[in-house]
């Protein structure tokens, strides 16, 4: 276990519990899945379990299983909606690990040949096209393997 145990006041606990609004791309029982308000490239998501856990430390198996088998949903979905050539996928740890809002979450981010990330500004991106975004990924879920 971590050292610091899961606080149920972070930002994402927050959005699973209808307090704070999010971009929805997917959810199931055990997972949701949404657009990064401050994203580093277009089509840039995340995936959380929905079973309190501060990182990948403190995960249980099952969760563990599950957040990356929506993880691989979410990704071929994103992949194919921005016709990306690759796809970034990173999950942070603890402060020193670069870890910000400590509830296990996996980044989701196209990438394309000669197009580096954007920097992490702090900036939150446009609602508009975060919707426009979300729907995109929403309408290739159908098409990706399961």
């Amino acid at each position: 276990m971590s050292a610091d145990a899961y606080d149920d006041s972070n930002v994402f606990a927050k959005i699973l519990r209808g307090e704070m609004p999010a971009h929805k791309i997917y959810e199931d029982d055990y997972t949701f899945a949404f657009m990064d308000i401050m994203p580093r490239g277009d089509g840039h998501c995340l995936v959380i379990p929905k079973a309190p856990a501060r990182n990948l430390l403190d995960a249980s198996a099952d969760s563990l299983a599950a957040v990356m088998r929506t993880t691989q949903k979410v990704a071929r979905a994103a992949k194919e909606a921005f016709s990306a050539d690759g796809l970034t996928i990173q999950q942070f740890n603890e402060p020193a690990g670069g870890q910000v809002v400590f509830h296990l979450h996996v980044h989701i981010i196209p990438r394309f040949e000669g197009v580096a990330l954007k920097p992490h500004t702090g900036e939150m991106a446009d609602q508009g096209v975060l919707a426009e975004q979300a729907e995109k990924i929403r309408a290739c879920l159908d098409g990706s393997q399961a």
